[in-house]
């Protein structure tokens, strides 16, 4: 689990809709910072100052973002808007936190260590879940939770929510009796055969460029709603003892 701290410098956005294809080419990601009673504000980061920060935060990890010359604030990303042909992000949105104010999101799962199911009898990991949705208070909040998979020794074995090992101060909200990974036999050779189709790499090619436009196209619509000034999805919070939490707000980019 990494506590580490992550710091990101941006400038205030002036330009929205498809005028933001221009900051992209000068290596500018276009963003907004929502949250608790913040009027939304538009910013610009350096993609390359974002995507290092991102790789290793991720959307589970405060991170303390500067607006121009003003003190930096706690915030959590969202999963940018990505162009899945080039893989390059092409909008992230930041929800601004309070510290005393429990937030509801979801941390990534790391799978670690070894199966006997896998090692010794040629089975297949399947993991059902990548991360679990949680409660807590911002500085709760761990980067990830790992999952030790060395409890998978035969066919039988497996991994439910109810077995991860949550830090202190950590609400799981997803179903404890969730299964998360078991091990699968090995497949026959008829098996491996039926599932081989030639035209599978041209299909998803195909697929991969039609996302790739549909995906910069959202995001241009994106920004003129941001700039329309509607509102965007927010992380629920709720007072620290508050058993009612607020209502999510609407994205707004």
């Amino acid at each position: 689990m990494n506590n580490k701290n992550y710091a990101l410098k941006s400038e205030p956005r002036k330009i929205t809709g498809k005028k933001v294809k221009g900051l992209r080419a000068e290596g500018f990601i276009p963003g907004v910072i929502y949250g608790h009673s913040k009027k939304p504000q538009s910013i610009q980061i350096k993609a390359r100052d974002f995507s290092k920060v991102y790789s290793e935060a991720g959307t589970s990890s405060l991170v303390d973002l500067q607006i121009g010359d003003e003190i930096p604030i706690k915030v959590l990303t969202h999963e940018p808007q990505v162009d899945p042909v080039r893989d390059l992000p092409l909008h992230v949105d930041f929800y601004q936190v309070r510290m005393d104010e429990k937030i509801k999101t979801e941390i990534p799962l790391e799978f670690v260590g070894e199966s006997e199911a896998v090692t010794q009898l040629d089975g297949s990991l399947v993991t059902n879940r990548d991360n679990v949705e949680i409660e807590c208070l911002p500085a709760d909040l761990v980067s990830e939770i790992q999952v030790e998979i060395s409890a998978l020794k035969t066919f039988e074995n497996s991994i439910s929510v109810k077995d991860l090992k949550m830090p202190q101060g950590i609400e799981v909200l997803t179903d404890s009796e969730e299964v998360i990974a078991v091990v699968e036999p090995p497949r026959s050779e008829e098996e491996l055969a039926e599932l081989e189709t030639p035209t599978a790499a041209e299909e998803e090619k195909e697929a991969l460029e039609k996302m790739g436009a549909e995906a910069e196209a959202g995001a241009e619509k994106t920004e003129g709603e941001t700039e329309e000034g509607e509102e965007a999805p927010a992380p629920s919070e709720e007072k620290d003892g508050d058993s009612s939490p607020e209502s999510k707000q609407q994205k707004e980019n």
